[in-house]
């Protein structure tokens, strides 16, 4: 019997593109005819399952399964991607923005030679620090970088969406390294999370708030971290420091290059801005796909 599981990684739209609405708040609007799945599946151990095949997956959507005569694609490779590292540069970071800025460079060491990644920093405002490359090393003047002024984050995954939508790689991906407590933005975390979502991009958060900050206060910064994640089927890393940081990047760098590819037509041609459900089921019950549920449709 198929184990039903909701697809993962991102649901990445073709034809991207980014328009500036009058009363200066950045929408991210998508315009597509084809849905692009991409997914990350593990075994027991895991490791990453290469062998599977076009018949072993099932996409469903809203319920309805989507006919193999509408599947336009499906390929398993080792594809580059494009990411944007947000660095929290705000005044609660200042203890601990240089771990943040170490795990910065963890994630760029890690880029294969077909990846790039551009880095920004974000307080009171949102500042490009590093353009698109496939450099090892941060830039100079993130070194001079000093904590001060309230937290944008909102804004800075924005930012990175509008970004990521120039970009012609299928993979892409936000590295957030933040104490998750939004205290300036002008777009509220569900806009940042719909344009993050518009461009196909997975979010990955560290929680990088303090061991000594009040349990509640805490919990609400890690929570908003974690459903920017969950949510466009990244990852949540609760631990920021020593070698379970560091273990992390590495994988965050390696699962981004081994994805499945599938490409197909939606079923609903409407242009009405709604929710649409995704399932996939695979017919092996033993592996597991991280996944988001669905994707937003056009209007």
């Amino acid at each position: 019997m198929h184990k039903t599981i909701p697809f993962l990684l991102a649901v990445l739209f073709l034809n991207v593109s980014v328009v500036c609405a009058q009363d200066d708040d950045d929408v991210v609007r998508v315009n597509t005819d084809l849905v692009v799945l991409n997914l990350t599946v593990t075994d027991k151990a895991g490791q990453y399952v290469k062998a599977l095949k076009k018949s072993d997956f099932k996409i469903y959507e809203d319920g309805v399964e989507v006919t193999p005569d509408m599947v336009s694609s499906f390929s398993v490779h080792e594809s580059p991607y494009a990411a944007v590292v947000l660095l929290d540069s705000s005044g609660s970071m200042e203890a601990r923005f240089s771990l943040a800025r170490s795990a910065a460079i963890r994630f760029l060491d890690g880029l294969r030679p077909e990846d790039v990644a551009a880095v920004y920093r974000f307080d009171s405002k949102v500042e490009r620090v590093q353009e698109f490359s496939g450099g090892r090393d941060l830039a100079p003047t993130a070194y001079a970088i000093r904590a001060k002024g309230m937290t944008a984050l909102n804004d800075a995954i924005v930012e990175a969406s509008k970004t990521l939508a120039e970009r012609p790689e299928q993979r892409k991906a936000i590295v957030v390294l933040s104490d998750g407590m939004d205290t300036y933005s002008k777009a509220s975390s569900e806009k940042a999370l719909e344009s993050a979502l518009a461009v196909g991009a997975t979010i990955y958060a560290v929680d990088m708030s303090s061991l000594e900050i009040a349990g509640s206060t805490r919990q609400q910064s890690a929570a908003q971290l974690k459903g920017f994640a969950e949510k466009t089927g990244g990852k949540f890393i609760a631990t920021p420091g020593g070698p379970a940081m560091r273990d992390a990047f590495t994988q965050i760098a390696d699962e981004l290059g081994h994805q499945y590819t599938i490409a197909y037509r939606p079923l609903n041609k409407k242009r009405d801005g709604k929710w649409r459900a995704v399932d996939v089921k695979v017919s092996r019950e033993d592996l597991t796909i991280r996944t988001r549920k669905g994707y937003r449709a056009p209007k």
